[in-house]
This record gives C-alpha cells, structure tokens and sequence, in this order.
C-alpha cells in the first residue's frame, strides 16, 4: 500500500507538471483533458491506445460505484433486521434493486453540464468519505481492544493451496491499485484551478496532502481490519457484517458510503462525457441533435441549458453501468481488475513518457534509466495484479 502510494505520489507529480507547454509554470498552452496533454506531448498516434486505457478506466470506476452502493445498500437493511431479529436470523437481501435505484438518481445527477459546475457535490463526497473512514477506524480499534488480542499472522489469510494464496495476493494488488484512481482525472480537477500560485505548484501540494492522508486510512482500516477479524475479514468491511454493534452507527457509515458514491461516480464520468460530447460536436458541426441546446426553466434557481445528445448519451451511459454491475456484482474482484487494467498505463506510462519528451530527457541519461525503471517495476505489479484478479473474477463467478 506505501508503495503504491508512493508510484502514484511520483506519477502525479510528473503529470501536474504537464498542464501547461512549454513551460511548466508559465507556458501559454493549456492541456484541458488528460488526452490533450497526451496529444500536445507525444502526437495523435498516443491519443487512441491513451484514449482507450482512460475511458475504460472511467467506465469500470462507474460500474465499481454502482455495486458498492448496491452492497451498502443492502448493508443497511441486514443490519436493521439483525437488530430486529438477531443475528442469526437470514436477513438476505439481493443487490440488483438498489443497483438500479442507484442509476436512477445518477440518470438525473448526470445532467450536470462539467466539472466546473460540481463544487458543492465535490465537497459533500469528500466529508462523506471522511465521515466513513473514521467510522471505519474507530470501529476497528475498537474491536481489537473488545477482544483483547491481535488476530491473523504476518502470513496474511490460510489457503488450501500455495497457488491460491498467489492470486489472492495479485488480487489484493489490483484493490489496491484501484484506491489510487487519481491520476486518470488530475489534469481534468488541475484546469478548474486558478493561478497565480502555478497550477501545478497548487496540484502537487494537494496531491501529497490528499495521498498521505487517504493512505493513512487505508493503513488503519486495512490492518485494523485484519487485526479484528483475521482470517473471517470481509472484503468490505462496512457491509460483510464483521461488526453488528452499534448498529445506528454502521447504518450511519453505510449511507455516507453511498452519498460519496453519488458524487464519485460524477467524478469518474464527467471527463469521458465531456471527451464524446466534444467529439462527436466537432465531427459532425452542423447537427441539431448534437449541437443545438434547449433552455429548461427550473423554479428558485437558474434556468437549465442541455441538447438531446447529450441527454441520450449520458442516459444509455449510466445505464449500461447499472446493467453491467448487476451482471458482475462482486466487489473485490471488480475492483481489482479495474485497478490492474488501467493503473499502468494511465497512472504511469503516459506520465512518464510525457515528461520525458517535455522535458527533452535524453536516452540512457541518469534521469531516463530512473523513469524507465520506475515504469518496469509498475508495469510487472500490474501484469500481476491483472492475472490474479481476472483468476479471481472467473472464479466468483463460476462458484
């Protein structure tokens, strides 16, 4: 986990310093998407594979979201009727419902035009997140104390065969890459920013503080997790029941979950929204579909401007989301195939290869052989991590 923090710590660092050309700092030209930084850096050729890595990197954080909330949905309900019936009692609950009322409250939060017009929702999903991880951290502890003993060993989880707890671990691998999202979207939250101070100045102090601090709670919750539970941890551990009590405060932590989630999953969408609306506007320019926007008067606030593009496209986006997370509804797995797919390319390549060109960083110089290795060492993880969360997908759903 500290070295995953610290691969994209790095890369995010590289990459702030990409927003603007030819100068860091001061240069005219601005990258307003990941994919325009990749155009300007390394030519048209890059955009496609760049393009492709992102988008589906964008649209699997969607389907993520969306059985995560369907988790904790459903997590509320077993933990009311434990409370009620005991917790022996059955108290099974399906995902698919939520899922669905999920996509519905995102088929209208989708209509918002751009990031720039997200601020409050920005907000809200970041105090939520905190609120949960606290919980989560104070609930662990907690449990640790109550039984009086460290559980679990140094060997992490028993297995029945060597093999299994190989994929196991290159699954908890591309979990972990998938908790590090950031660098697919910070060229995208770096244009929002104002300057003077320089924007990627502003970005990389925010990157740090926002990394060491995510981190410091993944490192709590993470291992007094396993310290609570061992061997019986849940993948999840707000809605795989290893705490019952009290249960106000897990229904609490749960519904914070899914507010975050809300705006998350706006956070993960925007940019690809934002990256077909453009392009299909500037393919097909005379289109009244595409082009043309309708004004929609709203009582107490401002009157709302949208097209019938992009009120198709956003609706068909956000419900094959839904289809598709209902369709794979297993959570750890998911997430480590998303993280595994996507982390080298977008978080590390790309980078890399941007700042080496930017910066005229000659071959076999001191500087390229410590770029270079650093993108080797994260593209070996993640081609582990990729292997042993496909193994993992196949096998959950097989079972």
């Amino acid at each position: 986990m500290v070295l995953f923090a610290a691969l994209t710590l790095t890369s995010s660092t590289l990459l702030a310093d990409c927003y603007r050309s030819p100068h860091p700092e001061h240069g005219p030209i601005r990258s307003h998407s990941y994919m325009d930084a990749v155009r300007l850096n390394l030519g048209n050729k890059s955009i496609w594979v760049s393009g492709f890595f992102q988008n589906v990197g964008l649209y699997g954080g969607g389907v993520a979201y969306t059985i995560t909330t369907g988790s904790c949905i459903r997590a509320i309900l077993r933990s009311n009727c434990f409370h009620r019936e005991g917790h022996k009692a059955p108290c099974a609950y399906g995902d698919s419902f939520y899922m669905l009322l999920f996509g519905a409250v995102q088929l209208f939060v989708s209509q918002i035009p751009d990031f720039h017009n997200m601020g409050w929702l920005s907000i809200l999903a970041s105090i939520m997140s905190f609120s949960y991880s606290s919980i989560g951290f104070g609930l662990g502890l907690a449990k640790v104390i109550g039984n009086g003993m460290i559980k679990g060993s140094i060997g992490g989880i028993s297995t029945s065969t060597a093999s299994e707890k190989v994929w196991k671990v290159f699954q908890a691998l591309g979990d972990i890459a998938f908790a590090y999202p950031y660098s697919i979207i910070l060229i995208e939250i770096e244009d929002t920013l104002k300057s003077p101070p320089p924007e990627n100045k502003t970005m990389k102090k925010a990157s740090t503080i926002a990394i060491l601090i995510t981190t410091f709670f993944y490192l709590c919750c993470g291992c007094l997790g396993y310290a609570a539970f061992g061997d019986e941890t849940p993948g999840n551990l707000l809605t795989g029941f290893g705490f019952y009590k009290p249960y106000w405060l897990i229904d609490f932590a749960n519904a914070c979950v899914v507010l975050h989630l809300i705006g998350g999953y706006q956070v993960y969408c925007q940019p690809l929204f934002a990256f077909v609306e453009r392009s299909f506007a500037e393919r097909f320019p005379e289109s009244a579909f595409i082009n043309d926007s309708y004004t929609v008067p709203i009582p107490f606030t401002l009157p709302y401007k949208t097209n019938l593009f992009r009120l198709c496209f956003r609706t068909m986006y956000v419900a094959s989301t839904t289809c598709v997370g209902m369709l794979f509804p297993y959570f750890n797995q998911v997430l480590g195939l998303i993280g595994a797919f996507s982390f080298w390319p977008i978080a590390i390549y790309f980078p890399v290869e941007m700042y080496t060109v930017k910066n005229k960083i000659g071959a076999w110089t001191g500087r390229w052989v410590a770029l270079q290795s650093f993108s080797i060492v994260s593209l070996l993880i993640s081609l582990a991590a990729f292997v042993g969360s496909v193994v993992g997908l196949i096998s959950k759903k097989l079972s």
